[in-house]
Protein backbone atom coordinates (compact mmCIF):
# COMPACT_ATOMS: atom_id res chain seq x y z
CA UNK A 1 0.00 0.00 0.00
CA UNK A 2 1.69 3.58 -1.04
CA UNK A 3 2.32 5.79 2.19
CA UNK A 4 0.64 8.47 2.31
CA UNK A 5 2.14 11.74 1.25
CA UNK A 6 4.05 13.76 3.75
CA UNK A 7 2.62 17.30 5.54
CA UNK A 8 4.12 19.58 8.11
CA UNK A 9 1.61 21.68 10.39
CA UNK A 10 2.54 24.96 11.24
CA UNK A 11 1.00 27.77 13.64
CA UNK A 12 1.58 30.92 11.64
CA UNK A 13 -0.31 33.90 12.78
CA UNK A 14 -2.67 32.24 15.30
CA UNK A 15 -3.63 30.04 12.61
CA UNK A 16 -2.88 26.41 11.80
CA UNK A 17 -1.91 25.68 8.57
CA UNK A 18 -1.15 21.87 6.92
CA UNK A 19 1.62 22.02 4.84
CA UNK A 20 1.69 19.23 1.84
CA UNK A 21 4.69 17.96 0.44
CA UNK A 22 7.05 20.24 2.45
CA UNK A 23 10.59 18.65 1.36
CA UNK A 24 9.83 18.30 -2.23
CA UNK A 25 12.44 20.36 -3.82
CA UNK A 26 11.47 24.05 -5.61
CA UNK A 27 14.86 25.07 -6.76
CA UNK A 28 17.42 22.28 -7.91
CA UNK A 29 20.69 23.95 -7.75
CA UNK A 30 20.08 25.30 -4.49
CA UNK A 31 18.29 22.21 -2.85
CA UNK A 32 15.40 24.50 -1.17
CA UNK A 33 12.14 22.87 -0.72
CA UNK A 34 8.82 23.66 -0.48
CA UNK A 35 8.86 24.49 3.50
CA UNK A 36 11.90 26.98 2.42
CA UNK A 37 9.19 29.23 0.50
CA UNK A 38 6.73 29.11 3.14
CA UNK A 39 9.24 29.56 6.23
CA UNK A 40 10.39 32.64 3.94
CA UNK A 41 7.68 34.29 3.31
CA UNK A 42 6.59 34.27 6.83
CA UNK A 43 9.93 35.67 8.17
CA UNK A 44 9.58 38.37 5.98
CA UNK A 45 5.55 39.21 6.08
CA UNK A 46 5.71 42.60 7.22
CA UNK A 47 7.26 43.44 4.13
CA UNK A 48 5.63 41.46 1.85
CA UNK A 49 2.25 42.21 3.06
CA UNK A 50 3.11 46.02 3.10
CA UNK A 51 3.94 45.46 -0.79
CA UNK A 52 0.69 42.62 -1.70
CA UNK A 53 -1.45 42.73 1.14
CA UNK A 54 -4.84 43.98 1.03
CA UNK A 55 -4.71 44.04 -2.75
CA UNK A 56 -6.30 41.52 -5.18
CA UNK A 57 -3.16 39.56 -6.25
CA UNK A 58 -3.10 36.88 -9.05
CA UNK A 59 -1.67 33.47 -8.52
CA UNK A 60 1.55 32.49 -10.43
CA UNK A 61 2.03 28.84 -9.39
CA UNK A 62 5.08 26.31 -9.85
CA UNK A 63 3.74 23.49 -8.71
CA UNK A 64 7.25 21.33 -9.61
CA UNK A 65 9.66 23.56 -8.54
CA UNK A 66 11.13 26.22 -11.10
CA UNK A 67 11.98 23.41 -13.60
CA UNK A 68 8.36 22.43 -14.44
CA UNK A 69 5.26 23.81 -15.85
CA UNK A 70 3.95 26.74 -14.53
CA UNK A 71 0.73 28.55 -14.60
CA UNK A 72 -1.33 31.67 -13.97
CA UNK A 73 -4.88 31.43 -11.70
CA UNK A 74 -6.66 34.36 -11.49
CA UNK A 75 -9.78 32.83 -9.45
CA UNK A 76 -8.66 31.82 -6.01
CA UNK A 77 -9.36 27.89 -5.27
CA UNK A 78 -12.78 26.88 -4.29
CA UNK A 79 -11.65 24.74 -1.72
CA UNK A 80 -9.96 27.36 0.54
CA UNK A 81 -9.63 27.79 4.70
CA UNK A 82 -12.81 30.64 5.56
CA UNK A 83 -10.53 32.95 6.51
CA UNK A 84 -8.91 33.26 2.95
CA UNK A 85 -10.56 36.77 2.03
CA UNK A 86 -11.18 37.07 -1.53
CA UNK A 87 -12.44 40.40 -3.64
CA UNK A 88 -14.48 39.94 -7.21
CA UNK A 89 -12.37 41.66 -9.85
CA UNK A 90 -13.59 42.64 -13.21
CA UNK A 91 -11.15 42.37 -16.33
CA UNK A 92 -10.65 44.43 -19.75
CA UNK A 93 -11.89 41.41 -21.22
CA UNK A 94 -15.48 41.73 -19.38
CA UNK A 95 -14.41 38.59 -17.42
CA UNK A 96 -14.54 38.51 -13.64
CA UNK A 97 -12.72 36.32 -11.09
CA UNK A 98 -12.65 36.20 -7.15
CA UNK A 99 -8.91 36.86 -6.51
CA UNK A 100 -7.01 36.24 -3.35
CA UNK A 101 -6.56 38.96 -1.27
CA UNK A 102 -3.29 38.34 1.59
CA UNK A 103 -4.09 40.28 4.90
CA UNK A 104 -1.79 38.18 7.48
CA UNK A 105 1.33 36.08 7.21
CA UNK A 106 -0.75 32.74 7.34
CA UNK A 107 -2.37 33.56 3.72
CA UNK A 108 1.37 33.71 2.81
CA UNK A 109 1.75 31.01 4.15
CA UNK A 110 -1.32 30.08 2.62
CA UNK A 111 -0.16 30.97 -0.62
CA UNK A 112 3.53 29.68 -0.61
CA UNK A 113 1.60 26.14 0.10
CA UNK A 114 -0.04 26.52 -3.65
CA UNK A 115 3.56 26.92 -4.70
CA UNK A 116 2.81 30.55 -5.19
CA UNK A 117 6.54 31.32 -5.80
CA UNK A 118 6.17 35.25 -6.45
CA UNK A 119 3.63 37.26 -5.50
CA UNK A 120 1.48 39.26 -8.20
CA UNK A 121 -0.84 42.40 -6.46
CA UNK A 122 -2.90 44.42 -8.56
CA UNK A 123 -1.97 48.32 -7.90
CA UNK A 124 -5.03 49.25 -5.86
CA UNK A 125 -6.45 48.08 -2.73
CA UNK A 126 -9.75 45.61 -2.35
CA UNK A 127 -11.74 48.48 -0.79
CA UNK A 128 -11.35 50.59 -3.79
CA UNK A 129 -10.79 48.36 -6.77
CA UNK A 130 -11.53 51.80 -9.27
CA UNK A 131 -8.76 53.98 -8.22
CA UNK A 132 -5.06 52.86 -8.19
CA UNK A 133 -2.59 53.89 -5.11
CA UNK A 134 0.45 52.54 -6.88
CA UNK A 135 2.61 54.03 -10.42
CA UNK A 136 4.96 51.40 -11.39
CA UNK A 137 7.97 52.35 -13.10
CA UNK A 138 9.59 49.56 -14.55
CA UNK A 139 13.05 49.54 -15.76
CA UNK A 140 13.60 46.87 -18.63
CA UNK A 141 16.76 46.26 -20.00
CA UNK A 142 17.02 45.12 -24.07
CA UNK A 143 19.34 42.00 -24.28
CA UNK A 144 22.88 43.33 -23.88
CA UNK A 145 22.44 46.03 -21.21
CA UNK A 146 24.35 45.74 -18.02
CA UNK A 147 23.53 46.59 -14.43
CA UNK A 148 25.12 49.95 -14.35
CA UNK A 149 22.93 51.32 -17.04
CA UNK A 150 19.97 50.28 -15.32
CA UNK A 151 21.67 52.03 -12.41
CA UNK A 152 22.72 55.51 -14.38
CA UNK A 153 18.78 55.09 -15.75
CA UNK A 154 17.16 54.78 -11.90
CA UNK A 155 18.98 57.96 -11.00
CA UNK A 156 17.43 59.73 -13.90
CA UNK A 157 14.25 58.52 -13.17
CA UNK A 158 14.24 59.31 -9.34
CA UNK A 159 15.36 62.91 -10.22
CA UNK A 160 12.52 63.52 -12.76
CA UNK A 161 10.38 62.15 -10.14
CA UNK A 162 11.45 64.96 -7.47
CA UNK A 163 11.34 67.53 -10.31
CA UNK A 164 7.45 66.37 -10.40
CA UNK A 165 7.16 66.64 -6.66
CA UNK A 166 6.84 62.75 -6.15
CA UNK A 167 9.26 59.83 -3.70
CA UNK A 168 10.04 57.26 -5.77
CA UNK A 169 11.17 53.45 -3.64
CA UNK A 170 13.20 51.38 -5.50
CA UNK A 171 13.39 47.79 -5.59
CA UNK A 172 15.46 45.01 -7.61
CA UNK A 173 12.85 42.97 -9.72
CA UNK A 174 14.77 39.53 -8.87
CA UNK A 175 15.76 39.21 -12.63
CA UNK A 176 17.80 41.14 -14.81
CA UNK A 177 15.41 45.23 -14.21
CA UNK A 178 14.59 47.45 -10.98
CA UNK A 179 11.50 48.89 -10.55
CA UNK A 180 10.73 51.79 -8.87
CA UNK A 181 7.25 52.34 -6.81
CA UNK A 182 5.50 55.86 -6.23
CA UNK A 183 2.42 55.62 -3.25
CA UNK A 184 -0.35 57.99 -4.68
CA UNK A 185 -3.38 59.01 -3.63
CA UNK A 186 -6.44 57.29 -4.71
CA UNK A 187 -7.79 60.03 -6.88
CA UNK A 188 -7.13 58.96 -10.48
CA UNK A 189 -8.51 56.01 -12.78
CA UNK A 190 -6.18 53.19 -14.36
CA UNK A 191 -6.37 55.24 -17.93
CA UNK A 192 -5.12 58.38 -15.88
CA UNK A 193 -2.35 56.45 -13.90
CA UNK A 194 -1.17 54.86 -17.22
CA UNK A 195 -0.68 58.33 -18.81
CA UNK A 196 0.66 59.52 -16.40
CA UNK A 197 3.59 56.74 -16.47
CA UNK A 198 3.66 57.40 -20.56
CA UNK A 199 4.71 61.06 -20.02
CA UNK A 200 7.51 59.90 -17.07
CA UNK A 201 8.79 57.14 -19.58
CA UNK A 202 9.26 60.29 -22.55
CA UNK A 203 10.37 62.71 -19.97
CA UNK A 204 12.85 60.44 -18.73
CA UNK A 205 13.92 59.36 -22.42
CA UNK A 206 14.52 63.06 -23.08
CA UNK A 207 16.90 63.60 -20.55
CA UNK A 208 18.78 60.45 -21.29
CA UNK A 209 17.97 59.58 -24.84
CA UNK A 210 21.14 57.25 -25.44
CA UNK A 211 20.24 55.06 -22.09
CA UNK A 212 16.52 54.85 -21.83
CA UNK A 213 13.60 54.38 -24.38
CA UNK A 214 9.43 54.28 -24.33
CA UNK A 215 9.34 52.93 -26.80
CA UNK A 216 6.49 49.88 -27.08
CA UNK A 217 7.43 47.67 -29.69
CA UNK A 218 10.68 45.52 -29.00
CA UNK A 219 12.45 46.12 -32.54
CA UNK A 220 12.59 49.99 -31.73
CA UNK A 221 13.85 49.59 -28.46
CA UNK A 222 17.69 50.22 -27.13
CA UNK A 223 18.83 50.72 -23.87
CA UNK A 224 16.43 50.05 -20.97
CA UNK A 225 12.72 50.22 -21.61
CA UNK A 226 10.09 52.23 -19.18
CA UNK A 227 7.72 49.73 -19.50
CA UNK A 228 4.38 52.22 -19.04
CA UNK A 229 2.14 49.78 -20.13
CA UNK A 230 2.68 47.84 -16.64
CA UNK A 231 0.22 50.68 -15.35
CA UNK A 232 -2.43 49.41 -17.27
CA UNK A 233 -5.70 47.77 -15.59
CA UNK A 234 -5.16 43.58 -15.42
CA UNK A 235 -1.32 44.13 -15.09
CA UNK A 236 0.41 42.89 -12.15
CA UNK A 237 4.33 42.66 -11.65
CA UNK A 238 6.29 40.71 -9.22
CA UNK A 239 6.32 42.74 -5.67
CA UNK A 240 8.82 43.71 -3.04
CA UNK A 241 9.80 40.15 -1.51
CA UNK A 242 8.27 38.18 -4.23
CA UNK A 243 10.36 35.20 -5.07
CA UNK A 244 12.27 34.73 -8.49
CA UNK A 245 12.14 31.31 -10.47
CA UNK A 246 15.53 31.86 -10.84
CA UNK A 247 18.22 29.14 -10.05
CA UNK A 248 19.99 30.68 -7.16
CA UNK A 249 16.21 31.87 -5.42
CA UNK A 250 16.69 35.48 -5.82
CA UNK A 251 13.93 37.84 -4.62
CA UNK A 252 13.12 41.47 -5.48
CA UNK A 253 14.52 43.17 -2.83
CA UNK A 254 13.17 46.65 -1.45
CA UNK A 255 15.81 49.67 -1.27
CA UNK A 256 17.01 52.53 -0.46
CA UNK A 257 18.37 55.36 -2.88
CA UNK A 258 21.65 54.70 -0.89
CA UNK A 259 22.08 51.30 -1.85
CA UNK A 260 21.83 51.87 -5.65
CA UNK A 261 25.35 52.08 -6.36
CA UNK A 262 26.46 49.20 -4.35
CA UNK A 263 23.91 46.61 -4.73
CA UNK A 264 23.75 43.63 -7.43
CA UNK A 265 20.58 41.67 -7.99
CA UNK A 266 22.23 38.26 -6.71
CA UNK A 267 22.79 39.84 -3.08
CA UNK A 268 19.03 39.01 -2.29
CA UNK A 269 18.18 35.54 -1.98
CA UNK A 270 15.68 33.51 0.10
CA UNK A 271 18.38 32.65 2.43
CA UNK A 272 20.20 36.17 2.77
CA UNK A 273 16.64 38.43 2.66
CA UNK A 274 15.59 37.43 6.00
CA UNK A 275 18.60 38.21 7.64
CA UNK A 276 18.60 41.51 5.98
CA UNK A 277 14.93 42.33 7.40
CA UNK A 278 16.16 41.37 10.51
CA UNK A 279 19.47 43.94 10.57
CA UNK A 280 17.92 47.00 8.80
CA UNK A 281 14.15 45.95 8.83
CA UNK A 282 11.86 47.15 5.09
CA UNK A 283 13.58 49.52 3.25
CA UNK A 284 10.08 50.85 2.13
CA UNK A 285 8.59 50.76 5.64
CA UNK A 286 7.38 54.82 5.19
CA UNK A 287 6.00 54.55 1.69
CA UNK A 288 2.00 54.38 3.04
CA UNK A 289 3.61 57.72 4.81
CA UNK A 290 3.84 59.39 0.93
CA UNK A 291 1.03 59.37 -0.55
CA UNK A 292 1.75 61.49 -3.61
CA UNK A 293 -0.35 64.12 -6.22
CA UNK A 294 0.01 62.62 -10.15
CA UNK A 295 -1.23 65.86 -11.20
CA UNK A 296 1.86 67.63 -12.60
CA UNK A 297 2.28 64.15 -14.45
CA UNK A 298 -0.73 64.38 -16.43
CA UNK A 299 0.01 68.19 -16.87
CA UNK A 300 2.96 67.09 -18.59
CA UNK A 301 0.92 64.45 -20.65
CA UNK A 302 -1.25 67.08 -21.83
CA UNK A 303 1.47 69.28 -22.85
CA UNK A 304 2.76 66.39 -24.81
CA UNK A 305 -0.39 65.75 -26.45
CA UNK A 306 -0.62 69.79 -27.54
CA UNK A 307 3.26 69.03 -29.33
CA UNK A 308 1.30 66.16 -31.15
CA UNK A 309 2.99 63.76 -28.67
CA UNK A 310 -0.22 61.58 -28.17
CA UNK A 311 -1.08 57.93 -26.30
CA UNK A 312 1.41 55.23 -27.49
CA UNK A 313 0.42 51.79 -28.02
CA UNK A 314 -1.83 49.95 -25.65
CA UNK A 315 -1.41 45.50 -24.84
CA UNK A 316 -2.74 43.81 -27.88
CA UNK A 317 -6.00 42.26 -25.98
CA UNK A 318 -6.62 45.87 -25.00
CA UNK A 319 -9.76 47.69 -26.27
CA UNK A 320 -8.87 49.56 -29.31
CA UNK A 321 -8.11 53.04 -27.22
CA UNK A 322 -9.26 56.37 -28.05
CA UNK A 323 -6.06 58.42 -29.49
CA UNK A 324 -3.93 55.50 -29.80
CA UNK A 325 -1.89 55.12 -32.69
CA UNK A 326 -2.14 52.10 -35.14
CA UNK A 327 -0.96 48.99 -33.06
CA UNK A 328 0.89 47.66 -35.48
CA UNK A 329 4.51 46.27 -35.13
CA UNK A 330 6.74 48.46 -37.05
CA UNK A 331 8.23 45.26 -39.02
CA UNK A 332 4.33 44.75 -40.50
CA UNK A 333 3.83 47.40 -41.61
CA UNK A 334 3.30 48.16 -45.46
CA UNK A 335 6.60 50.10 -45.01
CA UNK A 336 8.29 48.15 -42.90
CA UNK A 337 10.68 49.73 -40.02
CA UNK A 338 12.57 46.86 -39.38
CA UNK A 339 13.50 43.47 -41.40
CA UNK A 340 11.84 41.09 -38.84
CA UNK A 341 11.55 36.97 -38.75
CA UNK A 342 10.40 34.78 -36.35
CA UNK A 343 12.65 31.64 -35.51
CA UNK A 344 10.39 29.47 -34.05
CA UNK A 345 7.93 28.67 -30.85
CA UNK A 346 8.20 26.02 -28.48
CA UNK A 347 6.45 25.43 -24.67
CA UNK A 348 10.03 25.27 -23.48
CA UNK A 349 12.40 28.59 -23.57
CA UNK A 350 14.66 25.32 -23.95
CA UNK A 351 13.54 24.07 -26.96
CA UNK A 352 13.10 27.61 -28.77
CA UNK A 353 16.55 28.53 -28.13
CA UNK A 354 17.59 25.22 -29.53
CA UNK A 355 15.23 26.33 -32.52
CA UNK A 356 17.58 29.46 -32.82
CA UNK A 357 20.97 27.76 -32.62
CA UNK A 358 19.87 25.58 -35.71
CA UNK A 359 19.10 28.63 -37.32
CA UNK A 360 22.28 30.09 -36.31
CA UNK A 361 24.18 26.91 -38.01
CA UNK A 362 22.04 27.52 -40.98
CA UNK A 363 22.91 30.70 -41.45
CA UNK A 364 26.50 31.34 -39.88
CA UNK A 365 27.14 34.97 -41.87
CA UNK A 366 23.73 36.25 -40.56
CA UNK A 367 24.63 35.32 -37.21
CA UNK A 368 27.63 37.16 -37.12
CA UNK A 369 26.00 40.37 -37.81
CA UNK A 370 23.51 39.69 -35.09
CA UNK A 371 23.82 42.28 -31.34
CA UNK A 372 22.51 40.96 -28.36
CA UNK A 373 19.49 43.18 -28.87
CA UNK A 374 18.52 41.68 -32.27
CA UNK A 375 17.28 38.69 -30.84
CA UNK A 376 13.62 39.39 -29.47
CA UNK A 377 12.83 36.62 -26.58
CA UNK A 378 9.12 36.58 -26.11
CA UNK A 379 7.72 35.27 -23.09
CA UNK A 380 4.30 34.98 -24.57
CA UNK A 381 1.01 34.35 -22.30
CA UNK A 382 -1.64 32.17 -22.47
CA UNK A 383 -4.72 31.77 -20.85
CA UNK A 384 -2.85 29.66 -18.45
CA UNK A 385 0.79 28.96 -19.35
CA UNK A 386 3.46 31.04 -20.89
CA UNK A 387 5.17 29.82 -23.77
CA UNK A 388 8.27 31.42 -26.08
CA UNK A 389 8.84 33.08 -29.45
CA UNK A 390 11.88 34.30 -30.86
CA UNK A 391 12.20 36.53 -33.75
CA UNK A 392 15.21 37.99 -34.99
CA UNK A 393 15.41 41.50 -36.23
CA UNK A 394 18.44 41.52 -39.23
CA UNK A 395 18.88 45.36 -39.43
CA UNK A 396 22.37 44.71 -38.74
CA UNK A 397 22.85 42.27 -41.41
CA UNK A 398 24.17 43.36 -45.06
CA UNK A 399 21.02 42.73 -46.80
CA UNK A 400 22.43 40.59 -49.17
CA UNK A 401 22.82 37.88 -46.67
CA UNK A 402 19.26 37.92 -44.96
CA UNK A 403 17.45 34.93 -44.77
CA UNK A 404 14.40 34.92 -45.73
CA UNK A 405 11.39 33.88 -43.72
CA UNK A 406 11.71 30.16 -43.29
CA UNK A 407 8.95 27.41 -41.93
CA UNK A 408 9.31 28.02 -37.92
CA UNK A 409 11.55 25.52 -36.19
CA UNK A 410 10.19 24.62 -33.23
CA UNK A 411 6.88 25.43 -34.27
CA UNK A 412 4.54 23.69 -31.39
CA UNK A 413 0.82 23.37 -31.16
CA UNK A 414 0.30 25.67 -28.35
CA UNK A 415 -2.99 27.68 -27.16
CA UNK A 416 -5.72 26.29 -29.63
CA UNK A 417 -8.25 28.92 -27.94
CA UNK A 418 -6.30 31.95 -29.38
CA UNK A 419 -6.51 31.36 -32.62
CA UNK A 420 -10.03 33.16 -32.99
CA UNK A 421 -8.32 36.15 -30.77
CA UNK A 422 -5.25 36.42 -33.48
CA UNK A 423 -7.71 36.63 -36.88
CA UNK A 424 -9.72 39.24 -34.78
CA UNK A 425 -6.12 41.21 -34.47
CA UNK A 426 -4.92 40.38 -37.52
CA UNK A 427 -8.20 41.99 -39.18
CA UNK A 428 -7.96 45.38 -37.14
CA UNK A 429 -3.98 45.74 -38.02
CA UNK A 430 -5.22 45.42 -42.02
CA UNK A 431 -7.03 48.05 -40.91
CA UNK A 432 -4.10 49.81 -39.14
CA UNK A 433 -2.14 49.77 -42.13
CA UNK A 434 -0.44 46.69 -41.71
CA UNK A 435 0.41 43.85 -43.86
CA UNK A 436 -1.14 41.17 -44.40
CA UNK A 437 1.05 38.05 -43.32
CA UNK A 438 0.12 34.18 -43.18
CA UNK A 439 -2.28 33.25 -40.36
CA UNK A 440 -0.30 32.22 -37.09
CA UNK A 441 -1.33 29.52 -35.18
CA UNK A 442 -0.48 30.34 -31.80
CA UNK A 443 -0.89 34.04 -30.95
CA UNK A 444 -1.35 35.58 -27.41
CA UNK A 445 0.28 38.37 -25.49
CA UNK A 446 3.43 39.28 -24.59
CA UNK A 447 4.81 39.04 -20.99
CA UNK A 448 8.18 40.47 -20.02
CA UNK A 449 10.48 38.93 -18.14
CA UNK A 450 11.42 41.98 -15.80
Amino acid sequence: MPSKPESEVLTVAGRELIVSNPRKIFFPERGYTKLDVVEYYVAVADGALRAAGGRPNMLVRYPNGIDGEYFYQKRAPDSRPGWIEVVSLKFPSGRTADEVVPRDAAALAWMANLACLELHPHPVRAEDLDHPDELRVDLDPVPGVGWEQIREVARVVQATLADFGLVGWPKTSGSRGLHVYVRLEQKWTFTEVRRGALALAREVERRAPSLATSKWWKEERQGVFLDYNQNAKDRTIAAAYSIRPKPDARVSAPLGWDEIDECDPQDFTIETMPRRFVKLGDRHADIDRHPCSLTGLLDLSARHEREGLGDAPWPPHYKKQKGEPARVQPSRRRAPVHPLIEIGRAQAKADALAGFERWKARHPEAAAHLEPADVLVDAMRGRFRTWTRIRVNLRHVPENVRPAQEPLDPNEDLDPAAAWRHAREEKNAVKDGASPEPPRRKPSRARKES
